[in-house]
């Protein structure tokens, strides 16, 4: 293994990672939100949708026309406890809060730009006149700082879409620009949907120790989000058990995103085209959903926790050290010693594989870089979760409160818990060993993750 002042620092500064919390962030009560009435022109009622950590956009009604107001503003945006940056969002948050109408509706959507630098926003994928569609310089003159833009037009489709800045694409969209746009139907739904979820993939460059989003980056994130938070700070999805469930997924990131659902087979029923005819309707377990894409998942609700995550195991992780050693399978009893020759109480990790980052990460030990989140995290019924980024929990009860609020971890049924059946081998398990060495070492030392 090669070693230099260099390599060593910099591997020790981005593997020696922050303390997060253990526990999973319960999630708030989900009650879908109302103040954009759910009954179409047509007096048809529809299921508002419930936008995990964010919240619908209000609107007015204004000679028949339903007025949003976005706003376009810097933000203190936190990731989870330990992770705040300076990002850009709308009406105080990223993803902005969700838009909500019905097909035939007359929207007039007003932005204000108290950015410092000029803004426009595209309405991605929907059907309109093409001076409303949001690109500056192309089909409208850019919104300056502090000028206010008012867009109007009729929806004449429906389906899951987003919305999105049109001007500085690369900077304003990496900052956390963004947001949903869902229309409704206006003939209702051929099967009716009981929770309807909205989530949007994003990722982040937050450096070590930094503050505001890097917009340069093109493949090397370190921070994976559902609407603008990481695992376990993203709301668990809270159902009744037989209760029709649509998620609806939306990515403006820069990697495609296989998601995953555990114990159900799920239809893909829709995307920016809408709800499709039912002969297109595919069972899976894992839809990949395309950069700029949306889709919509279907499913009937089976009692248990069951976890939703991208299937890109580096999705569900938080910050991450790229390029550094691979010490998998490595002696590095020598080297370690070496090391501390330049680093007093350094300790070498990684030989056998990552788990034991999240017992020192939960014991506290290592302080990472400022504003660095743990790698690995969240704490289950059983034990660590080992989880960060794109991870949350599905909850399914035969009974729920009327708000939806986490009713805390499943209960399983006696006898359907997978049980250890026979003893341990004879060496020392791994974890035991450095649980002993826990014991006896500086709490400030630093270490090699490996990761």
């Amino acid at each position: 293994m090669k070693i230099s002042r260099r390599n060593l620092m910099f591997t020790a500064s981005l593997a020696a990672l922050a303390k997060l919390g253990g526990l999973i962030r319960p999630a708030s009560a989900q009650t879908p939100e109302t103040s954009a009435n759910p009954a179409t022109g047509s007096g048809r009622p529809y299921v508002p949708v419930t936008t995990l950590n964010g919240r619908a956009l209000p609107f007015v009604m204004k000679d028949g026309v339903k007025e949003f107001h976005l706003i376009a503003e810097e933000i203190d945006h936190e990731f989870a406890p330990g992770s705040k940056a300076k990002c850009w969002g709308y009406n105080g948050s990223t993803p902005g809060p969700t838009i909500e109408a019905v097909e035939g509706d007359r929207v007039r959507i007003l932005v204000t730009n108290k950015l410092p630098e000029h803004t426009s926003v595209h309405w991605h994928g929907i059907l309109l006149p093409s001076g409303m569609d949001g690109v500056g310089g192309l089909s409208q003159p850019d919104i300056l700082p502090g000028e206010t833009y008012a867009y109007e037009f009729t929806l004449r489709q429906h389906g899951t879409h987003m919305y999105h800045p049109h001007a500085d694409e690369m900077t304003q969209m990496a900052v956390g620009m963004m947001g949903m746009f869902i229309i409704h139907p206006k003939n209702g739904e051929p099967e009716p949907i009981d929770r309807d979820f909205v989530i949007l993939l994003h990722n982040w460059a937050l450096h070590p120790g930094t503050y505001r989003p890097d917009p340069s980056i093109m493949t090397e994130f370190d921070l994976w989000t559902f609407n603008s938070k990481v695992f376990p700070s993203i709301d668990a999805m809270v159902v009744k058990t037989g209760q029709r469930v649509r998620i609806r997924l939306g990515n403006l990131s820069m990697w495609n995103h296989p998601i995953h659902l555990h114990g159900h087979q799920f239809l893909v029923t829709g995307s920016d085209g809408g709800r499709w005819p039912k002969a297109l309707w595919r069972p899976e377990v894992t839809e990949i959903v395309g950069v700029g894409q949306t889709r919509d998942i279907e499913f009937v609700a089976t009692p248990g926790d069951w976890a939703f995550h991208c299937h890109m195991s580096h999705h569900t992780m938080n910050a991450m050290g790229h390029g550094i050693p691979n010490t998998l399978g490595v002696d590095q009893s020598n080297v370690e010693t070496q090391i501390r020759s330049m680093l007093p109480g350094y300790m070498a990790m990684g030989e056998n594989g990552m788990a034991i980052h999240q017992v020192h990460t939960d014991a506290g030990h290592m302080k990472g870089p400022e504003n660095t989140l743990a790698m690995m995290t969240g704490q289950g019924p059983f034990g660590k979760l080992e989880m960060g980024g794109m991870f949350t929990v599905v909850k399914v009860r035969d009974q729920v409160a009327a708000d939806y609020r986490d009713p805390g971890w499943y209960a399983n049924p006696p006898g359907t818990v997978a049980r250890r059946i026979g003893a341990a081998g004879t060496p020392e398990p791994a974890m035991k060993m450095y649980m002993k060495m826990d014991m006896k070492m500086d709490p400030n030392m630093p270490m090699n993750h490996g990761g």
